[in-house]
């Protein structure tokens, strides 16, 4: 399982942009994060400029979203909504797809439920349950 830590995230998001406005070839992973990277063209400057962001913390108040962690988020539901994991995942981005008529504001509807899964595993100490990432997905 990869497992990268924060540094080395971030590292593949500005390598990838670089590589991405440089012309250069692309893995299908990189490319994947530059689509990403490209629908959010408000991080853009942030991720061209390594010297100065890559150590830029971000506070979890949610006051400023975190580009880093936003990114990842989108990688993350491309994926699973790719494997089909965890079961249901298809079925409710197709709906949520439809009803905002966005697959790209339908992830972000995900997004929402998957922060939330996430937090509560935290706050509990528990393994993140897909049942409740599921639960929320439905009430979207």
């Amino acid at each position: 399982m990869f497992n990268p830590t924060r540094d080395q995230a971030r590292q593949f998001l500005f390598e990838t942009w670089r590589k991405r406005t440089a012309g250069e070839l692309l893995t299908p992973l990189e490319d994947l994060a530059a689509q990403m990277i490209a629908k959010h063209p408000e991080y853009h400057a942030l991720l061209s400029d390594l010297e100065k962001n890559q150590d830029k913390d971000y506070a979890p108040d949610g006051n400023v979203v975190n580009p880093f962690l936003h990114i990842m988020m989108h990688l993350t539901i491309e994926e699973q909504i790719s494997i089909g994991q965890p079961h249901g995942i298809r079925e409710q981005f197709s709906r949520l797809t439809e009803k905002y008529q966005s697959e790209h504001e339908a992830q972000h509807a995900i997004m929402d439920c998957l922060g939330e899964m996430i937090w509560q595993a935290q706050r509990n100490k528990t393994q993140p349950d897909a049942a409740i990432y599921i639960a929320c997905l439905e009430k979207q």
